[in-house]
Parts: C-alpha cells; sequence; structure tokens
C-alpha cells in the first residue's frame, strides 16, 4: 500500500512538472515543440526520482532505520514470502478436517507475523527467531508430514513418524504464536498504559464534579 501511494504521489508530480516545463519550454522561451518535450520528460523524470526519494528517506527515518538495514530486511521478507507460499501449499495437502483446522491457525499466525513486518519493517528485529529458524523448521516439517501423508499403504515406521511429525508442528505451531506475542508485546503495553491514563482522567473528572455537587 505504501508503495503504490508512493507512485501515485510520485505520478502525479512528475506529471504535473512535466506539463510545466513543457509549457514554460514551449510558449514563454519559444523552444520547438520536439525539444520542449525532451526537456518536459527530464523535468518530470527528475521530479519523479527526486520525490521518491524524498518519501523512501522520510520512511526510513520514520521507521528508524537505515538504507543497509532496510534493505537486508527487505531481503529477508522476500524469502520469507516465499516459504510461507510452500508452507501454505503443504497445509492444503492434508485431508483431516481437525489438521486442517489447526494448520490454518498457524498459517494465520504466520502471515500476521509477515504482514506486521511488511507493514512496520523495524518489527524484524522483535521476531528475529522466526525469520532465522521456526518457519525454516515449520515448513520442512510441513512438506514432510504432506509427503509422508500422500504415500499409499504406508508402513507403521511411517505412520508413526507421521504422528511424531504432526506433533512437531503442534509444537512449532505453538512457537510462532509465541512470536507473535512477543513482536505485539510493545503494542500490549501501550495500549494498558492508555486506558491506564484515560482511567485516571476520567476518575478525576468524577472527582471534581462530586466535589462541584457538595459545594
Amino acid at each position: 500500500m505504501r508503495g503504490f501511494v508512493q507512485f501515485l504521489l510520485s505520478s502525479s508530480a512528475a506529471s504535473i512538472a512535466a506539463a510545466g516545463v513543457w509549457l514554460v519550454s514551449f510558449a514563454a522561451l519559444e523552444v520547438g515543440f520536439l525539444l520542449s518535450s525532451v526537456y518536459a520528460l527530464l523535468g518530470g523524470g527528475g521530479s519523479y526520482v527526486s520525490l521518491k526519494g524524498i518519501m523512501h528517506w522520510r520512511f526510513l527515518r520514520h521507521a528508524g532505520l537505515s538504507r543497509r538495514e532496510y534493505k537486508y530486511i527487505k531481503q529477508n521478507l522476500k524469502e520469507a514470502r516465499t516459504k510461507i507460499g510452500r508452507l501454505q501449499k503443504a497445509f492444503l495437502r492434508v485431508r483431516s478436517i481437525p489438521q486442517a483446522k489447526e494448520n490454518l491457525e498457524i498459517w494465520q499466525t504466520v502471515r500476521s507475523i509477515y504482514r506486521n513486518t511488511k507493514r512496520e519493517p523495524r518489527r524484524f528485529y522483535q521476531a528475529e527467531a522466526f525469520f532465522y529458524s521456526h518457519l525454516d523448521s515449520l515448513v520442512e516439517l510441513a512438506e514432510k508430514h504432506a509427503y509422508l501423508a500422500s504415500q499409499p499403504s504406508p508402513s507403521k515406521e511411517m505412520v508413526e513418524s507421521l504422528t511424531e511429525t504432526r506433533r512437531t508442528i503442534s509444537g512449532m505451531g505453538e512457537m510462532v504464536r509465541k512470536d507473535l506475542h512477543i513482536m505485539l508485546n510493545d503494542d500490549m503495553n501501550t495500549l494498558h498504559m492508555e486506558m491506564d491514563v484515560a482511567k485516571q482522567s476520567k476518575e478525576r473528572r468524577l472527582g471534581n464534579k462530586d466535589r462541584r455537587l457538595l459545594k
């Protein structure tokens, strides 16, 4: 969404700048049509690049990230997106309704971590364990479970392996839920503080009102 807004604003500014340059060149300076068009393209392109760079700089400043950090996080998000796609495919191959329900809950948690990090890149540092370890393990386990479950006439060892893999997937589901809770912990603390302030403010207003009534 942020990228689309940046593109829209930059494109609008570039169009206005290009039109302004063309009019000044062609009408005021009496430059030829073709050369005026060239100037307009250069002016519009310069405006687009400049405004996009300024907006990106402001975004990084607001996020408290350097260009290098943002590039690194963006690369990790790109890799995570591919892994989440693999996880979804593996989860969709499960036929058991209880397992499918659990898989959906795990996948929604994983997607929440990804979306929150994409929206606010600095949250990456609150979920490093998820991006560096937990997501990889979850994808490998889900793909292994889906492969074993698709085999005809499973042996006793395969059934035991399926059961153990499923149990481990459930454990990994708990871990990614904790990852999400850690990521949202600061938000919860801020919310509680705001609620406490609002409660105290309300109590003061009621106290002042009671004192005025007693007078």
